[in-house]
C-alpha cells in the first residue's frame, strides 16, 4: 500500500521519475520536470495526466504539427504511432502510464 503526495515530489533533474507500479509490463510513473522532453513515438499506447502545472503538448497528425495546452486534470492519450513532445510551462508533475521500457 502506498500514498503518494504528488505535489511534494521534486526531481533532481528534468523528467525525474518515481516508479509507482508495474502491472504486467505496464508502468505507472510520476514525473517532475521543468524542461521539454524530446519528440518521440512510444512502443505502445501512453496515458499522460497533468497533476500539477501546465504542459504544452505538441503532436503530429498526418504530418501536421498541432498543440494543446494541458492543465491540471487534463489527460493526453497517445495511440500507437503518435509522435509527440511535452513542453512544461514552468515546473510540472505528470503521471505517465505506458508499456515498460517505452521511450
Amino acid at each position: 500500500m502506498k500514498i503518494i503526495r504528488s505535489k511534494s515530489f521534486t526531481g533532481e533533474r528534468a523528467w525525474a521519475a518515481l516508479d509507482i507500479a508495474n502491472m504486467n509490463g505496464i508502468t505507472t510513473r510520476l514525473h517532475w520536470t521543468d524542461q521539454p522532453y524530446k519528440w518521440h513515438i512510444n512502443d505502445g499506447q501512453e496515458v499522460f495526466v497533468v497533476l500539477d502545472g501546465q504542459v504544452q503538448m505538441r503532436y503530429r497528425e498526418e504530418g501536421v504539427e498541432r498543440e494543446a495546452l494541458l492543465e491540471v486534470g487534463d489527460i493526453f492519450y497517445a495511440s500507437v504511432g503518435t509522435e509527440h513532445v511535452a513542453h512544461p510551462v514552468g515546473p510540472a508533475r505528470i503521471l505517465v502510464i505506458e508499456t515498460e521500457g517505452s521511450v
